[in-house]
């Protein structure tokens, strides 16, 4: 995985050096990254930059996908969303040669470019955007691999990224197979007009692949899009060893009660925790009341720990539980595998034991 783990708290002021327009709601920013941080903002196919903005003296922060081939400057996909405090901003005012406070590359929902896998993209409007860079990479940097992208939007006029997919079609007539999805406006072939929801994808997947051999699938877009998709697949057969999902938005529904791994409910309130927190090579120590997440309560005293959306989607606040029990809320960034591993999201993670330590440089 490209990109430095250490340091995603750290912000960095970047320039930008090109806005270009995808759509009438859409750009892609470019960033200038100086010589000394090139290493820093070295990134892998399908991660993402947290952009923090500070309106009337609060800091706001967003993550946006790469979407930029490995190798080539940092550039983040960036749809408008109404009334967002940093959206707005970059899609309609941001210019080149303004300064925007970056975050270092972060995620992994990234391919191994060394494996010439068939790689089967599934994305719904700005869900595109960490496809492009994974689609571009593993055509330029994997001779052997092959993409297909599956791209659902409502009409031709809201697509983002129209002429460089386009582009890599032609560039790779024979390795990548695009096919565009449009809810509301008609295609002529009829399987291609209406919504990429699960029904969709399994006769797609039926006709266009054999979803029983060793394709890897990438999934990305709203919370329901990915859920459905994830069970299509299921029902063709396919390994959910072999699915990668990744979340732009997860709905605004207030989070679950916090449950044990047995299902019971964590009661708020009651005795403090200890927590300490490992974060680019030093520690410190807080105590957390029963109940009360771990980045809210942290925050006073390591104003610097990593986060984006504080909902569980984005995974930037990414932690590894090397001492005592945390439970978490909701969980739509970490895979099963690294549940098993011991990460966890503070944003969601509230303490369960008298001690606890969490790392986040592991």
């Amino acid at each position: 995985m490209g990109g430095a783990t250490a340091g995603r708290g750290v912000f960095h002021r970047l320039r930008i050096a090109r806005v270009e327009p995808l759509c009438e709601d859409a750009v892609a920013v470019t960033f200038d990254v100086p010589a000394e941080l090139a290493g820093v903002f070295a990134f892998a196919p399908g991660q993402w930059l947290t952009v923090r903005r500070w309106v009337d003296g609060r800091q706001e922060r967003r993550s946006y996908s790469v979407c930029a081939p490995v190798g080539a400057a940092p550039r983040i996909g960036v749809r408008l969303v109404p009334g967002g405090l940093v959206s707005t901003w970059l899609v309609r005012e941001a210019a080149p040669g303004d300064v925007v406070e970056v975050a270092p590359p972060a995620g992994t929902f990234t391919p191994d470019l060394s494996v010439p896998d068939h790689h089967v993209l599934v994305a719904a409007g700005s869900g595109v955007t960490p496809m492009v860079s994974i689609a571009g990479s593993v055509l330029e940097r994997c001779p052997g691999a092959r993409v297909t992208l599956l791209y659902g939007n409502r009409a031709s006029g809201s697509v983002m990224f129209v002429d460089e997919l386009a582009g890599l079609k032609d560039a790779f007539p024979t390795r990548f197979q695009l096919v565009h999805v449009l809810s509301r406006e008609p295609r002529e072939v009829e399987v291609l007009s209406g919504r990429l929801d699960g029904p969709r994808l399994e006769v797609l997947a039926r006709a266009l692949l054999d979803p029983g051999v060793a394709h890897r699938w990438w999934l990305c877009g709203p919370l329901p899009m990915v859920e459905e998709a994830r069970r299509a697949l299921a029902r063709l057969g396919v390994d959910g060893a072999r699915v990668r999902g990744e979340l732009f938005h997860a709905g605004d529904e207030g989070p679950p009660p916090v449950r044990r791994a047995d299902g019971s409910a964590v009661p708020a309130g009651g005795p403090a925790s200890r927590v300490t927190l490992l974060l680019d090579g030093r520690a410190t120590t807080v105590e957390l009341p029963r109940g009360q997440r771990v980045l809210d309560g942290a925050q006073r005293a390591r104003p610097e720990l990593p986060f984006a959306c504080r909902g569980g989607v984005c995974g930037t606040c990414r932690a590894r539980v090397k001492d005592g029990r945390v439970a978490m809320r909701r969980n739509f960034a970490l895979d099963p595998a690294e549940v098993a591993a011991g990460y966890v999201l503070t944003c969601q993670a509230v303490p369960e034991t008298e001690a606890v330590t969490l790392d986040y440089d592991g």
